[in-house]
């Protein structure tokens, strides 16, 4: 594997792929990987025939009160996961090479549909500054073919919902969750869950799949059914942030005779964030 921390030199290397005829595909991290971002490499490895993982804390989408001077750090870790999966090429910028004017300055991707509800309502400017740095690195990489975890769903949208809008030649391709053995998932957060919570933190999947099983048996009075599950996680010691019954494509609340839903929900741990969801499809 080669790491580079310069855009010239990343994209001189992947150009001569692009002259022989080679797909290029692209995972953009945050690090801290583990084995969920693990699966999507693997994954990005079977479809193409060069990968390239970038890991970059971007400040750009973590809120004020946020943990981006917490959030892991751990490239000689990460680097060596990507050695042992063959990954062919690390993108590892600091701040200066993505945002070279400084981010006060630096021209904005906004993608209007979906990023003020659920997770865009509590953690208001993160989509915005998802967009623009996934936008940059898409326009750094040119890969074919990009790999994100379907964990969070909503960023998964908005992201197609931006290459689509701006034309992008990207395909943007959906990984599966990764879960522990108890359906927690995977996530980089899961270290700040103390222990005394850890026993519990499978709660906000476990009310989910409850919702799931509950709309297979018949029932549609959606709200009720949020307040149930955010009531169970609650009752599990955590605080809710929201448990939404949404349509698939828009994320929009669910009408009755919707047959794509996917339902997620956001939970506070004492020193943590967690989201979560699950989709159904319903006969028509």
């Amino acid at each position: 594997m080669q790491s580079f921390h310069h855009i010239a030199s990343l994209r001189q290397a992947l150009q001569a792929h692009r002259d022989a005829g080679r797909t290029i595909g692209f995972v953009p991290t945050m690090g801290n990987l583990h084995d969920a971002h693990i699966a999507l490499v693997k994954q990005a490895k079977s479809l193409c025939d060069v990968v390239v993982v970038s890991i970059f804390v971007n400040r750009l989408q973590f809120g004020l009160n946020e943990d981006w001077d917490r959030y892991p750090r751990t490239l000689k870790e990460d680097s060596a996961r990507l050695v042992g999966v063959k990954c062919d090429y690390l993108f590892c910028p600091d701040e200066h090479e993505i945002y070279p004017n400084g981010m006060d300055q630096q021209a904005r991707v906004i993608v209007p549909s979906m990023a003020d509800v659920l997770c865009g309502a509590s953690r208001p400017g993160h989509f915005e500054g998802v967009t623009t740095v996934v936008s940059k690195l898409f326009n750094i990489v040119q890969p074919q073919k990009a790999v994100f975890g379907i964990k969070d769903y909503q960023q998964l949208a908005i992201i197609r919902r931006m290459v689509e809008d701006l034309c992008m030649p990207v395909e943007v391709v959906a990984g599966d969750i990764v879960r522990e053995p108890d359906g927690l998932a995977m996530s980089s957060r899961n270290v700040f869950i103390s222990e005394q919570e850890r026993p519990k933190a499978n709660q906000l999947n476990s009310s989910l799949n409850w919702i799931v099983e509950k709309i297979k048996n018949g029932e549609r009075n959606y709200l009720a059914l949020e307040e149930a599950a955010a009531q169970q996680i609650k009752a599990a010691g955590f605080s809710v942030d929201y448990v939404s019954i949404c349509d698939s494509q828009y994320l929009q609340p669910a009408a009755s005779d919707d047959t794509q839903l996917t339902i997620l929900g956001a939970m506070y741990t004492q020193a943590a964030r967690l989201i979560d969801n699950v989709s159904l499809t319903l006969e028509a």
